[in-house]
């Protein structure tokens, strides 16, 4: 059984677009790209090995396989990431059935994706991350299908940008199963599903008058 697992930047209002540079993704008016690049330090670098550890294939909406597909082939052989983007399998979603990838080992996910990605789950190999690909995303939340995410929160508010989470997630528990913080105030955390969401309620058993016409006015 395979993971899919969701790794992501976002800052502190949940954005995730063009955080490596400005011309990586301005749709819409966005004019922070790049805001990513000041907070990587040697624990950044870390954290981002970390992720890279155990095998996997790239699992990416079109938009970020165009950006990685236009910069990892051409680093230096000793990059510690491009060699390993190129060597393994990368599985591409978009409603383009006519798209020619040419970037080796790149695969099409056009027809019934989320019917392809759940025979690619209970398949054998390795796990399938995301990188990027913030509308992709929000396929994969709508239909339950990420196993684990891998979030690094940056402290900054950008205010407008494509979000980590649309108002379509599937709803559910996390668990928070490790947290570290870089020397630039980055929290690199690992979330792993939880089942359902449990609710509580600080409300007094009995609710008093004020309370019930509050409740009242709501409906």
């Amino acid at each position: 059984m395979r993971k899919i697992i969701t790794g992501a930047f976002a800052s502190l209002d949940g954005v995730m677009q063009a955080p490596g540079g400005p011309h990586e993704d301005p749709i819409g008016g966005f004019k922070y790209g790049g805001w990513a690049a000041p907070y990587f330090d040697e624990a950044m670098g870390e954290a981002v090995s970390e992720m890279f550890a155990n095998p996997f294939d790239l699992l990416l909406g079109r938009k970020t396989y165009d950006i990685f597909a236009a910069h990892w082939p051409y680093v230096a052989a000793d990059d510690p990431i491009g060699p390993l983007f190129d060597r393994i399998t990368k599985y591409v979603a978009t409603r383009n059935p006519n798209l020619k990838l040419s970037w080796q080992n790149s695969q099409v996910l056009c027809h019934d994706v989320v019917g392809v990605l759940k025979a690619l789950k209970s398949s054998d190999g390795p796990d399938l991350l995301t990188q990027g690909s913030t509308d992709f995303l929000q396929t994969l939340f709508q239909n339950d299908l990420v196993d684990e995410l891998h979030i690094s929160f940056f402290p900054v508010v950008l205010g407008k940008g494509k979000r980590l989470f649309g108002d379509g997630a599937f709803p559910g528990a996390l668990k928070l199963v490790s947290s570290k913080v870089s020397g630039s105030g980055v929290t690199v955390n690992k979330y792993v599903r939880s089942g359902d969401i449990v609710t509580g309620s600080f409300e007094f058993e009995q609710p008093t008058a004020a309370e019930l016409e509050r409740r009242r006015k709501l409906s």
